[in-house]
């Protein structure tokens, strides 16, 4: 029963790590396309913060940059999401154990 219930909580640990990561991924994911609407709003200049410096940047190629960038955040959110199921299901399924063990 002991060995259920650290397994309940190494679960729960785990959950709460992914969601974590999974609202970062997202703020950043928002961030990004924030980023490439503004882009396609403004004139030709454009520029990029590297650090301290503010350099110049092609506008294409900044462009390219955030949509291969929103893209990977996009596919890392999905993975995050099907792990965060896979956990959630591992997880009902310990406390029902836990449940049932309890009643009897």
């Amino acid at each position: 029963m002991d060995k259920k219930i650290q397994e309940m909580q190494f679960l729960e640990q785990n959950l709460q790590n992914l969601l974590l990561q999974k609202q970062a991924f997202q703020m950043e994911l928002s961030e990004t396309q924030a980023a490439l609407k503004e882009i396609k709003n403004s004139g030709e200049e454009i520029f990029k913060i590297i650090g301290q410096l503010m350099i110049k940047t092609n506008k294409e190629k900044i462009e390219k940059e955030l949509l291969d960038k929103e893209k990977i955040l996009g596919l890392r959110t999905k993975t995050i999401e099907k792990q965060e199921n896979s956990l959630k299901e591992h997880l009902d399924k310990v406390r029902e154990e836990i449940l049932s063990s309890n009643k009897k």
